[in-house]
């Protein structure tokens, strides 16, 4: 992957269009489901390699030091690692712990009665290899009508690790084992709880600002024009998630398909991205689809304002 210096991002203000339209995507090629990250002060993007079913078979993920200048990280992992895995490898979810890093990932497109759901993998760098943790599936079942795919892995305040997850208009929480290979009864003995907002169809992520939880998620369908971001706020990881509206969608002048996302947060500043996907504009395919980053901002209440999406990216907001 050619890498882009902040030179030729200054010289790009003098050049073409075409050349100011490469900073959104901020990675070439077809890539969904971005989860970003920061490991050892660095930036990191793990997203699902966008192609036919039968060719998501492993996951790229990038790295960057100023979020313009990307580093490739080739085939992080693979079906060769995963066994269980045959195609359909998508929207992963990392996190470190103690040392190490985990992939969560989805495979297999599961439907009632077969193999695949939420895989779990670990590696001793954020660039891997990463080989699978369980020789199986973490979640294979469908359980409260959610295909175990889209998982998000969140560490609550207390030190606790919780996974929501779920596709088909459901959203499940589960609470993780600290070694990550199993699922933990809440209080109550349930192992499943179901948290669906308004809409959901996909995509959940969380964060905590101001001791308050952002829940968000994907609405609409993912190879349509109409995909987007909604949220809620909450006073706890499980709700109840009021949906207050939509933050990301599709804009005529820029692309359509905008959704499945993740946010991450300066360090030491009030300044937050959001990491997505879009369709270029005149791009209908399912595949078809680009990584951007556009910056999150609130309001004086803490509400999210709605995410304009650029083709200039965060490259013009870090000057």
């Amino acid at each position: 992957m050619k890498k882009t210096t902040f030179l030729s991002c200054f010289l790009g203000l003098f050049c073409s269009s075409q050349i100011l339209a490469q900073q959104n995507p901020v990675i070439p090629g077809w890539y969904a489901d971005p989860e970003g990250i920061i490991y050892n002060n660095e930036y990191w993007i793990f997203p699902t390699y966008s192609a036919a079913y039968e060719q998501q078979v492993f996951f790229d993920a990038f790295s960057s030091k100023d979020l313009v200048s990307w580093n490739k990280h080739p085939r992080v992992i693979d079906t060769v690692a995963v066994k269980w895995a045959k195609k359909a490898m998508w929207a992963p979810s990392v996190i470190e712990k103690d040392g190490k890093y985990y992939l969560f990932f989805g495979a297999n497109d599961v439907h009632e009665g077969e193999v695949g759901g939420i895989g779990v993998s670990i590696a001793d760098r954020p660039e891997g290899p990463y080989k699978d943790l369980l020789g199986k599936p973490l979640i294979n079942e469908i359980v409260n009508g959610a295909q175990p795919i889209d998982q998000f892995v969140f560490k609550d305040k207390d030190g606790q690790y919780y996974m929501f997850y779920g596709g088909w208009r459901h959203c499940n929480v589960v609470k993780l084992s600290p070694d990550f290979k199993s699922l933990v009864p809440f209080p109550d003995g349930d192992i499943y709880k179901e948290i669906t907002p308004e809409n959901y169809v996909e995509g959940p992520f969380m964060f905590i600002r101001d001791n308050k939880y952002y829940f968000m998620w994907s609405e609409g369908g993912w190879t349509g024009p109409d995909y987007k971001v909604a949220y809620a706020i909450a006073d706890s990881p499980f709700g109840p998630f009021k949906r207050i509206g939509t933050i990301l969608e599709q804009d005529p002048q820029i692309a359509t398909g905008a959704g499945h996302h993740s946010v991450i947060k300066v360090p030491n500043e009030e300044r937050y991205y959001m990491i997505y996907h879009r369709r270029p504009l005149g791009k209908t395919g399912a595949s078809e689809r680009e990584t951007c980053i556009d910056e999150m901002n609130f309001d004086d209440e803490g509400f999210i304002k709605p995410v304009k999406m650029t083709f200039k990216g965060v490259k013009y907001l870090l000057d």
